[in-house]
């Protein structure tokens, strides 16, 4: 067989010498692959090659180190400019997949690394998709994070293959799964380790055997019971999101359940989505991500190992996560009767995270119980979490400085206090950073990188890379009080509990601002961030001299600290608040309470605490949830005013 791989820009071509084709693609010019309009004209070239002379067998398999594929172009989504083009991107798409599908000689995705949106698109599309068993490896179709649909055939595949009530799950959440749970789905034909990968694809290839059938329930619950999934699904889906925020998700179970998952029977759906405003901001949030995780690439710092000062909840559950990331954590408190709970915490949430015995005790071994604070002087990154005591930080501070190599990043996770009053007596006081996590560790994406005015610039970028190498968003903020995220929240919550003041159940300020699209309401916010922490915040809540209002202060004395006593705002059962009706919500609610926190953005802008409007957008909204349809705080005040 002739292949002729020369006329293809992002396409390599192979043909083993068993007549099996090898199609890398390594998209010019980039770092990650994606299906831009001009990989997609290759790839429907390479189908034409092979109509005439059709191979024993097609791999497809990615030539970046990054992954297989990142999904389609997000770029060419952002010039969409009519109805009429986002109907024939999803056209492009899906003829192209359905001819793929449709080819006489055997397919197969080997999926290393990201597989995500069209890249997941395509190798449903191949009879057989292979999974790499490493931790890189994560497939799914996040398509309704930037709010649109997987219309090049992920609608009609995916529950083929899996079933439609997990189909579903993933595609309405845009939650990713690893190879592991691909396998026991059936989403993965296989999943085996990177040294076996080629063979082991060859091999299934070769074989040529017909794709396991789902379970018969499955195929029913695709079939004539469709109805019963779809109401159920809806309905699940209306508990945490409104049509008119995100009608993705609910375009995305029409076309299953009334379109076979052809979004080319519903053109009118996807122009509309193309186009709505909640598809432009969520396109933008993403270009906002993109953005912070561009902050530390500059350094080529990687850490080894991390020493945690302060094993209380904050302290323990960063020293959590950097050992999950796969760093060796010491842990320091005085005496192992403080270390000892965050240990039992962080074994009891990754026994129900990690069904393998090996990976789990692995995990915990990285976490080191460290009550003399030995590991200090090994580490690369050093951070100081103890409770927010001016004197208490800076003493500690004062020693570690001490102690550490001179090249470690030293590092406070304080919510409040200036780097600068912080760094009084040290020796090197411009290496003293913020690196400021946010509550729970495991969920918020974001983390602050504070700099002095004269911080070291080396330190800073050392701080940002770690933030990345950790899987978080580094966003880069002056020293200020609150920095950007508490400095927001704290107006904020001040109004919420001023409309308690003034006779407003908590039930009722909350559904204003769920209603509003908040993922949490604000007097909720206020028992989960500690009623003793909004206390000793309340100079940064209130302003100087200011009294705090009369129902915080009345539960903070009568020893109702939120969600960590059981008793709060609300009380708490197995952790979760228990509510009455909300009520009537009165009209303007919303806005008045939103209102404090978009002028103390604009306020931290003009300030300089953030660079520019654009961060100052996705800080807020990847550090507190502000409502991603709305394109961050700034963005919807500016659409809301003209």
């Amino acid at each position: 067989m002739n292949i002729h791989s020369s006329s293809y820009q992002h396409w390599r071509l192979e043909i083993s010498a068993e007549g099996v084709v090898w199609a890398t693609l390594d998209r010019l010019g980039e770092s990650a692959n994606t299906l831009s309009t001009a990989v997609m004209s290759e790839l429907s070239a390479m189908l034409d090659q092979f109509d005439r002379c059709p191979p024993k067998g097609l791999i497809f398999r990615s030539g970046k180190s990054a992954g297989f594929i990142a999904g389609a172009d997000i770029e060419e989504f952002t010039q969409i400019d009519t109805p009429e083009k986002g109907v024939d991107l999803v056209a492009r798409g899906w003829r192209l997949f359905n001819r793929l599908a449709g080819v006489s000689y055997p397919t197969l995705a080997l999926v290393r690394g990201h597989c995500l949106g069209g890249g997941l698109e395509l190798a449903l599309a191949c009879r057989y998709l292979l999974a790499v068993d490493e931790a890189a490896t994560r497939m799914g179709l996040p398509e309704v994070m930037l709010g649109i649909v997987p219309g090049w055939g992920g609608i009609l595949r995916l529950p083929e293959r899996i079933g439609p009530q997990a189909a579903l799950d993933m595609m309405l959440t845009g939650r990713t799964i690893d190879a592991q749970k691909a396998k026991r789905l059936g989403l993965a034909d296989d999943c085996v380790p990177a040294r076996v990968m080629d063979n082991a694809a060859a091999s299934l290839v070769l074989a040529d055997r017909p794709r396991r059938r789902p379970p018969l329930l499955q195929r029913l619950l695709n079939g004539p019971f469709k109805g019963l999934v779809a109401a159920s699904a809806r309905k699940q889906l209306a508990r945490r999101a409104r049509a008119e925020h995100y009608p993705a998700p609910y375009a995305i179970i029409e076309l299953w359940v009334r379109h076979h998952g052809n979004a080319l029977d519903a053109p009118e759906l996807i122009g509309q989505l193309f186009r709505s405003p909640t598809a432009r901001n969520l396109m933008r949030v993403y270009f906002l991500r993109e953005r912070l995780k561009g902050f530390g690439k500059a350094s080529r710092f990687q850490a080894q190992r991390v020493h945690v000062v302060g094993a209380g909840v904050m302290g323990g559950d960063i020293a959590a996560w950097c050992a999950l990331r796969g760093l060796t954590v010491t842990l320091q408190d005085q005496g192992m009767e403080r270390i000892a709970p965050a240990l039992q915490r962080t074994y009891a949430v990754w026994r129900q995270r990690m069904r393998e015995p090996r990976e789990l005790r692995n995990a915990m071994d990285r976490l080191i119980p460290d009550p003399e604070g030995h590991g200090a002087r090994q580490a690369d990154v050093v951070i100081e979490a103890i409770f927010e005591n001016l004197e208490a930080k800076r003493e500690l501070l004062q020693h570690l400085d001490a102690v550490i190599r001179p090249d470690a990043v030293l590092a406070t996770n304080t919510s409040s206090l200036r780097i600068e009053d912080l760094r009084v007596g040290m020796s090197r006081p411009g290496r003293l950073i913020g690196i400021h996590f946010f509550n729970p560790v495991a969920k918020m994406p974001l983390v602050e990188v504070v700099a002095a005015a004269d911080a070291d610039p080396e330190m800073l970028g050392r701080g940002a890379a770690f933030v990345r190498q950790i899987d978080r968003l580094p966003l880069p903020v002056a020293s200020a009080p609150g920095f950007l995220v508490n400095s927001v929240l704290g107006p904020y919550m001040l109004e919420a509990m001023r409309a308690v003041d003034e006779g407003l159940a908590p039930e009722t300020v909350d559904a204003a601002m769920l209603d509003f699209g908040m993922p949490m309401g604000p007097i909720e916010l206020v028992d989960m961030v500690g009623l003793d922490v909004a206390m000793a915040a309340g100079k940064s809540l209130a302003g100087a001299g200011a009294t705090p209002p009369a129902c915080l202060r009345d539960r903070f004395s009568a020893g109702r600290l939120g969600r960590k006593s059981g008793q709060g705002f609300y009380e708490y059962r197995q952790g979760r608040p228990v509510k009455g009706a909300a009520g009537t919500v009165p009209n303007g609610l919303a806005d008045r309470l939103v209102m404090p926190l978009l002028e103390r953005t604009q306020r931290l802008v003009a300030e300089g605490v953030v660079a520019d409007a654009d961060l100052a957008d996705a800080g807020v909204i990847f550090g507190t949830g502000f409502a991603p349809f709305t394109g961050g705080p700034l963005h919807y005040l500016k659409t809301r005013t003209g």
